[in-house]
């Protein structure tokens, strides 16, 4: 999918990033890809993908990181203001309302069964979104390796992240570069 030829405002990455606040609120990286790749367009698949890799370097959540560098990249420092602006207020407002219905009335079966509902339904959208890039960005043989590497290590074998990047990492990048000479 080709990129949107006019660059966001910093109202359009307000509005944009509040409405992938609202909207995903508790999983919110699909909703970050559904808007800025299929919507908006302001990203091709790849170029997501590449945002959301370095973003998982950096401290802090990755939505976070995701929208501080998507608005510096189009509209510098104030991009990065509105997006990150536009991504946190309602999430915060809802974090905080949520917390005085917990408290009150956490206590109830049905509102400890609501809260269930509502992880699942948050994981059952990461597990999307990852087959989704997965799809997208895993087309040739050595990112599957990579990829299944990187699974193992993670996920089967319960290495840390570090370790487990600080040796694919480079892995990834000489099979990458080995590609394109």
């Amino acid at each position: 999918m080709n990129r949107s030829t006019q660059p966001p405002t910093p109202r359009a990455l307000f509005t944009g990033f509040l409405g992938i606040g609202v909207s995903g609120f508790g999983g919110v990286m699909p909703w970050a890809r559904r808007l800025l790749v299929e919507e908006r367009r302001w990203l091709t698949a790849d170029e997501f993908t590449d945002v959301v890799s370095l973003c998982q370097f950096l401290p802090g959540p990755n939505i976070v990181n995701v929208a501080v560098a998507v608005g510096a990249r189009f509209v510098g420092a104030r991009g990065a203001l509105a997006a990150l602006a536009g991504l946190m207020i309602a999430p915060f407002a809802i974090v905080i309302v949520l917390g005085a219905l917990y408290t009150t009335y956490g206590h109830l079966p049905d509102v400890a069964a609501a809260f269930r509902g509502i992880a699942s339904a948050a994981a059952g959208l990461v597990v999307a979104m990852a087959v989704k890039m997965a799809r997208a960005g895993i087309t040739r043989w050595t990112a599957v390796i990579v990829a299944a590497a990187a699974f193992a290590g993670i996920g089967l074998l319960r290495l840390p992240l570090f370790t487990v990047l600080a040796v694919l990492a480079p892995v990834s990048v000489l099979l990458a570069w080995r590609r394109v000479r």
